[in-house]
């Protein structure tokens, strides 16, 4: 087995096929760095992928056999390398040489002959960089870790928590107007923690691939009239009209019904809660194409800027359009998981004249 690499002393993996190069830019390195060298493609491949990966690489451009455009695609294929940093070498400036490279996945370019106090500096901002990168991963997987496990221990006194709030509904009547109203915020709420609690588990088993479709053949009609129906009351709170536009014949498809049912209550609870008092929400499916189902929920509140269209379906991008509301910021991501399970997918666009569609096709 290969011994590690010394504390605190980066691996730099240097690919040039002149040994000229190899000689000098491993010997600028070499005091502060352990330095790796490969003299073609397949050995920088072999290195790259072995015990003790390099925590960066130099990659010449012009090699034989295999060129630094291909050992750079194939590392970034590749789940073991692709979060290696590249900083390509290269005799070339053309501006078309360095938007391939960056293209690909490279992080940087330095072009020969080697300013060594260049080649210094690039090196040590990328590892820096690249250390900020994995700190921030880390921390993040922290996170996931956390919610998870805080999940998993919520579920049994959440469900003590309703059913406690059950049975004070049945002995509803022996109490107060305002000791009813007190009872039915407890269930209406505890329900609200319970659906989050489920969407969270579910969407960590879509994450990681092990969650199973059960498709079942479903008038896609009835189910977004169902879930326009369980909202309603929600929405008369804020004289909302939900309505549904779909075709009079039956929209069969072959979905889980489950994940399908949770989306559309998903994107029906975000449009309640951005639209405006006494403004509309409308719930459309279009089934022209055989081929192809399209379901789109449109409200009129304050839409999503162009730049947010992407982030908004990422776990906790709240972004700017949720500031001043309540938003997990989990129930968009679970739409986008649920519908790309099903070979579908999800975008947003702006309404006329305000507010926002949010489009399925699968």
């Amino acid at each position: 087995m290969m011994s590690p690499p010394p504390t605190g002393r980066p691996t730099l993996l240097v690919v040039d096929d002149t040994p000229d190069n190899l000689t000098f830019i491993s010997g600028l390195l070499k005091e502060q760095y352990r330095v790796k060298v490969a003299n073609h493609g397949e050995k920088a491949l072999t290195i790259a992928r072995g015990e003790n990966p390099p925590a960066l690489i130099l990659l010449d451009i012009m090699m034989p056999e295999m060129d630094g455009y291909t050992v750079c695609q194939r590392l970034k294929a590749d789940p073991q390398t692709r979060d290696i940093p590249i900083i390509f070498l290269t005799a070339k400036a053309e501006t078309e040489d360095e938007r391939r490279g960056l293209e690909l996945g490279a992080v940087d370019y330095i072009t020969k002959p080697i300013s060594p106090p260049i080649l210094m500096a690039r090196v040590q901002t990328h590892l820096a960089l690249k250390q900020s990168y994995d700190d921030l991963r880390e921390l993040l997987q922290f996170r996931e870790d956390m919610v998870n496990m805080l999940v998993h221990d919520l579920r049994n006194p959440l469900a003590n928590i309703l059913m406690l709030s059950e049975l004070l509904s049945i002995n509803a009547e022996h109490f107060s107007e305002k000791q009813q109203k007190q009872v039915d915020m407890l269930h209406r709420n505890g329900e609200k923690l319970r659906l989050l609690v489920d969407d969270l588990l579910i969407r960590g088993k879509l994450e990681s691939n092990q969650w199973e479709l059960h498709r079942e053949s479903i008038d896609i009609g009835d189910l977004c009239q169902a879930a326009i129906a369980d909202m309603r009351d929600v929405g008369d709170r804020k004289s909302l009209r939900l309505t549904l536009q779909c075709p009079p014949q039956p929209c069969y498809r072959e979905v889980d019904p489950l994940l399908f049912r949770r989306t559309l209550d998903n994107l029906l609870a975000n449009a309640i809660k951005f639209a405006p008092a006494a403004t509309d929400i409308v719930v459309t499916v279009d089934n022209s194409d055989p081929e192809r189902l399209v379901i789109q929920v449109a409200d009129h509140g304050p839409g999503v800027s162009e730049g947010l269209r992407e982030r908004i379906f990422e776990k906790y991008e709240v972004g700017e359009l949720m500031k001043g509301i309540s938003q997990t910021g989990l129930g968009l991501a679970f739409c986008k998981l649920a519908i790309e399970a099903h070979g579908g997918s999800i975008a947003v666009t702006n309404n006329t004249p305000s507010g926002s569609v949010f489009t399925i096709v699968v």
